[in-house]
C-alpha cells in the first residue's frame, strides 16, 4: 500500500516505535567508532566462512545484539544509536560477500599472487558506495510501495525493540562463539578432531560419493537459511552427486574419465569429476536462474524508481522542511553526481590491473575495452543491485542470488569483450592474452557483486530503520561509513587467509595441505566461466543441462504459485546445491532441519506465535555465535600458519592419531547438533 509522505506509519500501517516528531541522537562518536569496528570484524568473519562453504549469512542481528551490550554500559545510549551501529557492521559484512566471490578468481587464474591492497580496496569501495547510492531511489519503492517481507529487517526491528531484555543475547552469541572457536582450535590448530568425514560406494564404473562436513558454523548457516532452503541446497547436492557423478563415469569414455580421475579412487575421483565437469551444471542453472531473476523484476524494480523519483520531486515542490524525518533520504542529486563520479576511480583501477602489453592491442581498442567495462559495471550494477535489493525483500540477505546474478555479469561480459577483441586476438592461441581479458570481466564482476551485495543488505537496514523510526539519510551515511571499514580491511585478510590456507586449488607454497584449503566455490565459479570463454573450453552439454534443470525448478515454481502452495522452489537455491561439494551441504541441510523440529516441538506443546518467534530468535543468536566463533578462530589462527608457512605448527596429535580424531570429530558433531536444538528449545 502506498503512504504519502508525511504520515508518521511504515509498510504495513503500524507507527514507527520512534515518531518522526521526536529526535534522538543517532550518529554519535561511540557509535561510529563501534560501527567500524563491527564492520571490520564481522567482514573477516564472513570473508572466511564464504571462502570455506560459498555462502554468507547477514550479520544484522548479531552486530545489533553486541552493540546492546556494549552501548548498554554508557549513561547515554537508544534504539536509533543501536541501529546505526548494526547497519555500518551489517554493511562491512556484505561487502565481504561481493570481494569473496571474485577477487580470489585471478589468484586462481594466476594473474595475482597475492591481494593487493590499493586495486582490492579501490573496487570493493566503489562497488560498496555504488550499492549505497543505487538504494537510494529504491527505497521508497521497495521499503515503503511494495509489497515484501524483509525477513531479517524485521527480524533485526524486533530484536532492537526487545533489547530490554538485559544481555541475554548477548551471552548466547558469546557461548556458541567460544565453544565454536574450541573446536575450530581442535581441528585446524592442534588436530585433535577430525573436520569432516566422507565415503563412497562403487557399482561397475559408476562411483557415488558422501559424506559430511563437522563443522558448527554450517550447522548455523542451515539454521539461519531454514528447512526449505536447506532441504532444496541438499537436492542440487544429491543431483550431482547421486545422479550427475555416477552416469558421467557410467557413459563416458574410458580415456577421458582416467584423465580426470589420475590415479585417485573412491571419494577423491568422484570430487575429481564434479571438478572437472559437473559443477559445470550448476554455472548452467545459476545463469539461467539469475536472468530469470532480473527478467521477472524487471517490471517492478522500473515502477518502483518511477514512483520513487516521483516522491522526491513532490517533496522539492513542497520543500524540504515540510518531509518528516523519517522520510529524509540523501538528495537525488547527490545520488547522480556520486555514480557518473565513480566512473574514474573504477576506470583507473581497471588500467592499473588490466596490461595493454599483455593483451596485446591497439590502445584504442585497449582504451574502448576498459570504457566499456566500466560503463558495463555501472549499467549491470544498478540493474543488478535492484533485483538484489528486491530479492533480499523476498528471501532475505542470506538468500540473496548474489553469486547467480554476479556469474550472469561475467558471462555476459566475457562474451562483450571476446567480440570486441576477437578482432585482434586469437585467444586459442595467446594464453596470456586469454589471461588478461579474463582479468577484465572479473574486475567488471567484481564492482557489480559489490553493489549487489551492499544494496540487498542495505534494504534491510532501511526496512528495520523505517520500523524503529531512524533517519534514512543517516543511515545512509552510516553504511557508507561501513563500506569503507569493509574495504580497508578485506585486502589484509585475504591474504592473511591465502597464504595460511591456500584458495579454491592454488597454493602459495609446496606442501601445504589441501583438505586445509578454503575452497571458494564461487570465485572457482567466476574463474572458470571467464577463462572458459576466451579459452572455448566450457562443457557447453554440462552447461546446457543445468540450464535445463533450472528451467524445469522454474516451471515447477510457477506451477507451485499458481496453486496458491505454502511453500516455493526458488531455482537459485537448487543451483547453488548443485555447485557446492556435497560434504557442505549436509550441516547446511540438518541445521535447516533442527529450525524446523524447533517450530514442530514448540506448536506440539502448544506454544502460540511468540513463542515460535521466541524460539527462532534464541536458535538465530546461537547460530549466529557458532558462525562468528569459528570464522574468528580461523581468522586468527592464520596468522601462525602464514608466519611458519606450516598449518601443523599448533599440532599436538601425535602420529596414528587419525582414528580417535575422527571419533571425537563426529562426537562433537552430534554434540553441537543436539546443542544447536536445545539452545533454541529453552526459549519456551
Amino acid at each position: 500500500m502506498s503512504h504519502p509522505i508525511g504520515v508518521e506509519r511504515t509498510s504495513d500501517g503500524h507507527k514507527p516505535y520512534i515518531p518522526a516528531s521526536q529526535a534522538l541522537p543517532e550518529i554519535t562518536l561511540k557509535a561510529v567508532l563501534l560501527g567500524l569496528i563491527l564492520a571490520a570484524v564481522l567482514a573477516g568473519a564472513n570473508a572466511y566462512l564464504g571462502l570455506k562453504v560459498g555462502m554468507t549469512v547477514s550479520a544484522s542481528i548479531p552486530a545489533a545484539v553486541i552493540s546492546m551490550a556494549i552501548l548498554r554500559m554508557f549513561r547515554n545510549h537508544n534504539i536509533l544509536e543501536n541501529n546505526i551501529v548494526q547497519t555500518a557492521a551489517s554493511a562491512g559484512e556484505s561487502l565481504a560477500a561481493g570481494v569473496i566471490f571474485t577477487f580470489p578468481a585471478l589468484i586462481i587464474l594466476q594473474h595475482w599472487a597475492g591481494f593487493p591492497f590499493l586495486p582490492t580496496m579501490g573496487i570493493a569501495l566503489c562497488g560498496g558506495v555504488l550499492g549505497v547510492l543505487f538504494t537510494v531511489p529504491l527505497r521508497r519503492a521497495l521499503v515503503i510501495e511494495a509489497d515484501l517481507r524483509f525477513p531479517e529487517g524485521v527480524a533485526t526491528a524486533e530484536v532492537l525493540k526487545a533489547g530490554t531484555e538485559r544481555g541475554s543475547g548477548a551471552k548466547l552469541i558469546a557461548i556458541g562463539g567460544i565453544a565454536a572457536a574450541l573446536l575450530k582450535l581442535s581441528q585446524t590448530g592442534l588436530k585433535i578432531a577430525q573436520s569432516s568425514i566422507h565415503g563412497s560406494l562403487t557399482a561397475g564404473r559408476s562411483i557415488f560419493g558422501f559424506g559430511t562436513d563437522l563443522s558448527p558454523s554450517l550447522l548455523g548457516v542451515g539454521y539461519i537459511v531454514g528447512p526449505l532452503v536447506g532441504c532444496l541446497v541438499l537436492a542440487g547436492g544429491l543431483i550431482s552427486w547421486m545422479l550427475g557423478i555416477p552416469i558421467y563415469l557410467a557413459i563416458a569414455d574410458p580415456e577421458v574419465v582416467a584423465a580426470i580421475v589420475g590415479d585417485a579412487t573412491g571419494y577423491s575421483a568422484a570430487q575429481s569429476v564434479w571438478s572437472a565437469q559437473i559443477r559445470y551444471m550448476g554455472v548452467g542453472a545459476m545463469v539461467v536462474g539469475g536472468v530469470w531473476a532480473l527478467v521477472s523484476l524487471l517490471g517492478a524494480v522500473r515502477e518502483g524508481v518511477r514512483s520513487s523519483l516521483e516522491a522526491v520531486r513532490v517533496s522539492r515542490t513542497h520543500g524540504g522542511d515540510q518531509v518528516p524525518r523519517t522520510e529524509r533520504d540523501t538528495p537525488i542529486t547527490i545520488v547522480g553526481i556520486g555514480t557518473i563520479a565513480l566512473a574514474v576511480p573504477i576506470f583507473l583501477v581497471f588500467m592499473l590491473v588490466v596490461d595493454q602489453t599483455a593483451l596485446g592491442i591497439t590502445s584504442g581498442l585497449y582504451w574502448g575495452a576498459l570504457a566499456i567495462g566500466t560503463l558495463f559495471a555501472l549499467t549491470a550494477g544498478f540493474l543488478f543491485a535492484s533485483v538484489a535489493g528486491y530479492m533480499a525483500g523476498l528471501v532475505g540477505s542470506s538468500n540473496n542470488p548474489i553469486s547467480g546474478v554476479t556469474i550472469a555479469t561475467i558471462l555476459l561480459i566475457s562474451l562483450i569483450l571476446y567480440m570486441l577483441l576477437g578482432s585482434q586476438i586469437d585467444f586459442t592461441v595467446s594464453g596470456a592474452q586469454a589471461l588478461s581479458a579474463s582479468t577484465t570481466a572479473i574486475l567488471v564482476g567484481a564492482v557489480v557483486a559489490c553493489a549487489a551485495a551492499i544494496a540487498g543488505d542495505n534494504m534491510q537496514d532501511l526496512k528495520a530503520g523505517r520500523i524503529v523510526g531512524a533517519t534514512p539519510f543517516r543511515q545512509q551515511i552510516m553504511q557508507m561509513i561501513g563500506v569503507i571499514a569493509g574495504a580497508l580491511a578485506i585486502a589484509p585478510i585475504l591474504g592473511l587467509l591465502y597464504e595460511a590456507y591456500g584458495l579454491g586449488g592454488s597454493f602459495p607454497r609446496e606442501g601445504m595441505d589441501p583438505n586445509e584449503m578454503l575452497s571458494a566455490p564461487q570465485a572457482t565459479l567466476m574463474a572458470s566461466v571467464a577463462d572458459g570463454v576466451f579459452a572455448r573450453n566450457l562443457p557447453w552439454p554440462m552447461i546446457t543441462i543445468g540450464g535445463i534443470i533450472a528451467a524445469t525448478v522454474i516451471a515447477l515454481d510457477k506451477t507451485l504459485e499458481a496453486r496458491g502452495a505454502s511453500f516455493r522452489v526458488p531455482v537459485l537455491a537448487v543451483a547453488v546445491g548443485i555447485y557446492l561439494p556435497l560434504e557442505l551441504e549436509v550441516p547446511i541441510f540438518v541445521g535447516g532441519i533442527i529450525a524446523w523440529l524447533v517450530t514442530r516441538s514448540v506448536k506440539n506443546s502448544g506454544g502460540g506465535r511468540e513463542e515460535i518467534n521466541k524460539a527462532k530468535q534464541r536458535g538465530l543468536l546461537f547460530a549466529s555465535g557458532l558462525i562468528t566463533g569459528e570464522a574468528l578462530v580461523g581468522i586468527l589462527l592464520a596468522i601462525p600458519f602464514a608466519a611458519t608457512q606450516s598449518t601443523d605448527v599448533l599440532r599436538i596429535a601425535p602420529v596414528g592419531f587419525e582414528p580417535i580424531a575422527q571419533l571425537i570429530g563426529i562426537a562433537t558433531g552430534i554434540g553441537f547438533t543436539a546443542w544447536l536444538y536445545l539452545a533454541s528449545r529453552k526459549a519456551t
